[in-house]
């Protein structure tokens, strides 16, 4: 009865016919897997897990995101309401935030894939709350999850105890996508996604523009993570539990480059389709900015549609600048998720 009652005053809202509900949550509409799913003919096994830790692997994946829920009213604001939600990423429960704008219209779908944050603090929708908020008063619907294993989603029944490079959390951001547009909730133009990522959320991001060229039409990359996963895993491998064995299954990179390589979103640069709009500050402690100069380097050569802003003095979460670049962004998302 809850649900349904929010999923009533979500439609009347809205200004639109409230959104039926079913058991498995909210109604499909009629809508087919088929038609949504990222589902590729190269397999035909629902994997909770990659089954090969390479990027190909990810990308030849079925995919799965089912039974979307609208959960508790979290905050009842001018502009927005903001939700907690679930769905099943191949079957597991995912948990996560959704936040949607008021009035008329179908509102442009974006996508916050947060960075890291210890799972024993983390809480559901933390990690870029003020973007959230931003982009949710300027007309686009916001998810964010929490990824597998974060509040209250299903821990990953990988038992391999290996650094994935954010595959795994990756399989849960695009089935996040598959689930919303299962559920053709009316206010939401699901066809219209982009996507901003912050730091390990920006890699996250950089594994789907890659694996899933299609997936969505504009990305935003703040702060990102290295494409080079052997870079990224020998800076953080400290924060790895103890009994890891990434380096005792693969080796380090010196010993063997083609897994590190088959790992790296670095490798498939040349298979992304959409503009690309990168921010990093000079003052970052956390991760250098010579990574997005890099990176930015790359995209140019190869001939990809990138934009680049720099931003001196600023850190990993950015300060002064911040209103800069939430402006920046609305308008590049504006811009590429039009109608």
């Amino acid at each position: 009865m809850k649900k349904t009652l929010i999923l009533w005053t979500l439609g009347l809202l809205l200004g639109c016919d409230p959104v039926a509900t079913t058991d498995a949550g909210v109604s499909t509409n009629g809508s087919s897997s088929a038609e949504t799913s990222f589902a590729s003919s190269a397999s035909d096994v629902l994997h909770q897990v990659p089954p090969e830790l390479t990027l190909d692997s990810f990308g030849n994946m079925r995919l799965e995101g089912s039974d979307f829920r609208l959960e508790d009213v979290l905050g009842d604001h001018a502009l927005y309401t903001r939700y907690t939600i679930s769905y099943r990423s191949n079957g597991l429960l995912i948990t996560g935030i959704l936040n949607v704008p008021k009035g008329q219209g179908s509102f442009p779908l974006l996508l916050l894939n947060h960075g890291y944050i210890d799972r024993d603090i983390y809480t559901n929708g933390r990690g870029l709350k003020r973007e959230q908020d931003y982009l949710a008063r300027n007309g686009f619907a916001v998810l964010h999850s929490d990824y597998r294993g974060h509040a209250g989603g299903d821990e990953s029944p990988d038992e391999r105890k290996v650094y994935d490079a954010g595959l795994e959390y990756s399989m849960d951001v695009l089935n996040g996508i598959d689930a919303i547009r299962e559920a053709k909730i009316p206010s939401i133009d699901a066809s219209r996604v982009g996507m901003l990522g912050h730091s390990m959320g920006g890699g996250i991001t950089q594994n789907i523009i890659t694996a899933y060229p299609d997936a969505v039409d504009a990305a935003v990359l703040y702060a990102p993570v290295h494409t080079d996963a052997w870079k990224n895993f020998e800076r953080w491998r400290d924060r790895r539990d103890d009994d890891d064995r990434t380096v005792e299954l693969y080796g380090r990179y010196e010993e063997n480059p083609a897994f590190w390589q088959a790992l790296s979103s670095k490798n498939h640069l040349s298979k992304i389709a959409v503009p690309v709009l990168v921010f990093h500050g000079d003052n970052d402690k956390d991760v250098p900015k010579e990574w997005s100069d890099e990176l930015v380097k790359m995209l140019t050569q190869l001939g990809k549609e990138i934009e680049y802003v720099e931003y001196p003095g600023e850190g990993h979460e950015f300060g002064p600048q911040w209103s800069d670049f939430m402006l920046k962004s609305k308008e590049f998302f504006t811009e590429h998720l039009q109608d």
